[in-house]
């Protein structure tokens, strides 16, 4: 079967490796001159299999009425003229109830362990390189109250199979000697031996080399204007400046948060929203005595990862549609808590920032699966998770392509 897959990110080339893994004939169609060149471009690098707690929690609800419209702001909300904002925000607050709070953090878990396997297997197979740090991740919290809150959400984690401790200061500075520097309080930290770092656009662009090494086709530059349905299923792509549609016998679309906009024609309305992101990436003074461990910081809701000898700073969750224009004081914002917590570990001077489109759903459960459309699959709406479950997704989605039940406890889309 040729199945051709809507987008060059960790969702789409995980999808066409284990699609060609399966014996499927694979195109993948990218609107940019390569791979991985916007969301998955230079996001926090975490692989945190044992940090997939959801957004939407009763726990949430006063932070984000704290948080306000801050431009410095954790979560920023910027309301619009936009239906589909207001629908995702009281979506969101309906999984906020405790049974979907439980069920999604359940769900998340077991697909983020699926995907850890699965990576670490395919690492395994072809010894791609990507500046990975395999010595877990430390969350570190500014109040007794949020070190409380954090070490209930480990031991939940762990009760449900995956090991993430609560320890002191003094633990977390054995493990993370560079904290010692810190100019911030913080009280305590969970632990999460498991989890680690990389560098998910090299990650990306690597497994796109060996997919082409086993005769997947990709094509760049190539913007899809839409899809063309007969007989009630998809029979082509059409793309800018193609007179003829690219012809396929199964989809994929994994457009992250454009892919709303692709399946609207077609009467298929997904709970996707773009949540806009932010990343500086500043060289290393001292690499020697640099990270050893990626580290969040839980008030800010920031990630720290060491990638060769660059340290890679994120976070931040604007709402603002499809808005990618860089803000200034958010930006600076990444620079000012970097320095804070490690003064002297990096040029601060010299930062590369970035931002790029999530594509968040109410409840984080990305859409992995069928559509009405017997022919159309999902693989989008994985949120600050898709490079966490990147691999796992695109193993799971082959598998049901292929016509099988994929091996994980996950509730698959069939929209």
């Amino acid at each position: 079967m040729h199945v051709v897959v809507l987008g060059a990110g960790i969702l789409g080339v995980s999808s066409a490796w284990y699609l060609r893994q399966e014996g499927h004939e694979v195109t993948v169609v990218e609107r940019q001159p390569g791979v991985a060149l916007e969301t998955s471009f230079a996001n926090g690098s975490q692989l945190s299999a044992g940090h997939v707690e959801p957004w939407a929690s009763l726990e949430t609800i006063p932070q984000l009425w704290k948080w306000g419209f801050s431009e410095t702001a954790p979560v920023l909300f910027r309301p619009r003229a936009d239906l589909a904002q207001w629908q995702w925000g009281a979506r969101f607050f309906l999984e906020c109830w405790p049974s979907r709070n439980r069920r999604n953090l359940r769900e998340l878990l077991n697909l983020g362990l699926y995907s850890r396997d699965a990576q670490h297997a395919l690492r395994a197979e072809t010894g791609i390189e990507f500046q990975a740090i395999d010595r877990g991740i430390l969350n570190l919290y500014a109040t007794p109250s949020e070190w409380e809150r954090g070490s209930r959400a480990a031991e939940e984690i762990t009760r449900l199979g995956y090991p993430r401790h609560r320890i002191s200061r003094e633990e977390a500075l054995r493990i993370e000697p560079a904290l010692a520097d810190a100019q911030i309080p913080w009280v305590g930290a969970t632990y999460t031996p498991g989890d680690g770092s990389g560098d998910a656009h090299l990650w990306t662009l690597a497994l796109a080399q060996k997919c082409q090494q086993l005769g997947v086709t990709f094509q760049f530059n190539q913007a899809v204007q839409g899809l063309v349905e007969a007989g009630g299923r998809i029979t082509g792509i059409r793309l800018a400046g193609r007179e003829q549609p690219l012809p396929a016998d199964a989809v994929v679309a994994a457009l992250g948060s454009y892919t709303p906009l692709l399946l609207r024609p077609c009467g298929i309305r997904i709970p996707v929203y773009p949540v806009k992101g932010y990343s500086a990436t500043v060289p290393l003074v001292r690499p020697e005595t640099a990270l050893r461990v990626s580290i969040t910081d839980d008030a800010w809701k920031m990630v720290f990862s060491r990638l060769g000898d660059t340290l890679r700073i994120a976070g931040t969750a604007e709402f603002n549609g499809y808005d990618t224009r860089l803000n200034d004081s958010r930006c600076k914002a990444l620079i000012e808590r970097a320095r804070a917590l490690f003064p002297d570990a990096a040029d601060y001077g010299q930062p590369t920032f970035w931002t790029g489109l999530r594509p968040a759903t109410p409840s984080n459960r990305p859409l992995i699966g069928r559509t009405r459309i017997p022919n159309l699959f999902l693989n989008t709406g994985h949120g600050t998770l898709g490079w966490t479950t990147g691999c796992g997704s695109g193993k799971a989605l082959a598998a049901i392509i292929s016509g099988r039940r994929p091996e994980v406890d996950f509730s698959f889309s069939g929209l």
